[in-house]
């Protein structure tokens, strides 16, 4: 039943997915006519009925019908976050009654992040750098003026704000999820050193978890599809062919990079890390991807890439429960790539020679400032501004063009998602493979 249900939504999904990016097309051909044709009051008349932001400002009168119905999927997917990702881990934490085998899971964990995260950004340095000498990303026509950039800050405050200073008030923040996991963490052991005194804590951690998966599977398989739709479809109609014009080059081979680690990339790690036939792996997490770039959020992800985890790729609950809301909070393989190109493409439009040492300077603030990017739509573009102050990336062409990739982000944003969502499950799978703790019969079924 299960498998039926997960064939079920997983074609439901495609379905919505081309049926939104046909509509896509067909709005944005739409739009671009009637501002052509000098009817642009028509079309924002339709744009303020159907895809308007109405939280921004302007915009108090619109309806925004598809931003409405997008916007209510995504925040009842996020009202759960907290809890999920609270009670998963500590649950997780108590079921491991070995100490030993806690502290490989961590260390693997940890070790697979890094060895993702650290092969992306070579790979990106490595054709950015093509990029940049071959003079593409050079005299790039921008007409942005008066535009700003946002305020950087310093990286290494994610180590400080790992640890809060409020209990409650960790437990109130959808942005703070490593004070959360952290917390988490602590309580678990806690619990896990003298479980035969603790009775009550673990039954509501594992009841608010059996609750919790019963709203998402409700939540996920009636109103999937329809926000799918109308996520994707807002987006062309929000950001059509005039924002993508300038920067083509960035906007092309951070695509191509992204989808090639995408669909190869993490194929063939799980291929190298587990010994088994990636193609399975590459079908069964295709709807976590496509959930991830629709809705743009690693954090809205969670839930659908849990019980794909579990049901589908057959890794055990006690590690998939550790390991993918980790991940979601500290590995960012898409958007590590992501601000790399970035920032070699900036570099070369405000007039830098970027040199070895200002590349594995821009490596390293890339991973702690990937870290350190939230998981909600557009965090990665904002924190790029970190990268830059870092290597000095900082005149006024650099912030012009800074404000160029804000504008343009949104649709890269949506598959840096997809990679980071993609990246958590696949070193969910080899931990999982080098404790015992894949079902292989589930993989392959």
């Amino acid at each position: 039943m299960q498998k039926k249900n997960s064939k079920n939504l997983t074609t439901k999904m495609l379905i919505a997915m081309v049926a939104a990016v046909i509509c896509g097309i067909g709005v944005i051909a739409l739009r671009e006519n009637l501002t052509a044709s000098g009817n642009t009051a028509t079309w924002n008349t339709i744009n303020s009925l159907l895809f308007a932001d109405i939280s921004a400002a302007g915009n108090e009168q619109a309806i925004g019908l598809f931003y409405i119905i997008g916007q209510l999927f995504v925040r009842a997917l996020q009202l759960v976050i907290v809890p999920m990702v609270f009670t998963s881990i500590v649950l997780a934490m108590i079921r491991i009654s070995d100490s030993r085998k806690l502290g490989r899971i961590s260390s693997m964990t940890v070790g697979y992040f890094l060895l993702t995260t650290v092969c992306g950004i070579l790979l990106a340095s490595v054709v950015g750098m093509i990029a940049y000498n071959a003079g593409a990303f050079r005299n790039t026509a921008l007409d942005l003026a008066g535009s700003q950039g946002s305020t950087g800050a310093n990286p290494l405050m994610i180590l400080i704000n790992a640890v809060p200073n409020n209990f409650v008030g960790s437990l109130s923040n959808n942005g703070g999820v490593l004070a959360i996991v952290v917390t988490a963490v602590g309580l678990g052991l806690a619990i896990n050193a003298i479980k035969e005194k603790i009775e009550v804590i673990p039954k509501f951690c594992q009841e608010a978890s059996d609750l919790i998966t019963v709203i998402l599977s409700y939540i996920v398989n009636t109103f999937g599809p329809v926000a799918v739709f109308c996520l994707i479809t807002r987006t062309c109609a929000a950001y059509g062919i005039s924002h993508l014009k300038p920067a083509m080059a960035y906007v092309l081979l951070t695509v191509a990079l992204l989808l090639l680690v995408l669909f190869a990339g993490y194929a063939l790690f799980v291929k190298i890390t587990t010994g088994l036939n990636p193609r399975n792996f590459v079908k069964k997490i295709a709807p976590v991807a496509l959930f991830g770039f629709s809705t743009s959020s690693s954090a809205a992800t969670l839930p659908l890439n849990l019980k794909a985890a579990q049901e589908d790729l057959g890794v055990k609950e006690e590690i998939a429960s550790f390991v993918l809301p980790l991940g979601m909070t500290v590995n960012m393989d898409g958007t590590a790539i992501m601000q790399v190109i970035a920032t070699i493409f900036i570099a070369g439009c405000s007039g830098y020679q970027l040199t070895f040492t200002n590349l594995i300077v821009i490596g390293l603030l890339a991973i702690v400032a990937s870290i350190g990017t939230p998981a909600a739509p557009g965090a990665g573009a904002v924190i790029l501004f970190t990268i830059l102050s870092g290597v000095g990336i900082n005149n006024e062409m650099a912030l012009v063009t800074y404000s160029l990739i804000l504008a343009i982000n949104r649709p890269i944003e949506m598959l840096v998602t997809a990679l980071n969502v993609v990246g958590d499950t696949a070193c969910a799978m080899a931990v999982a493979r080098s404790e015992d703790g894949l079902d292989v019969s589930k993989y392959e079924a």
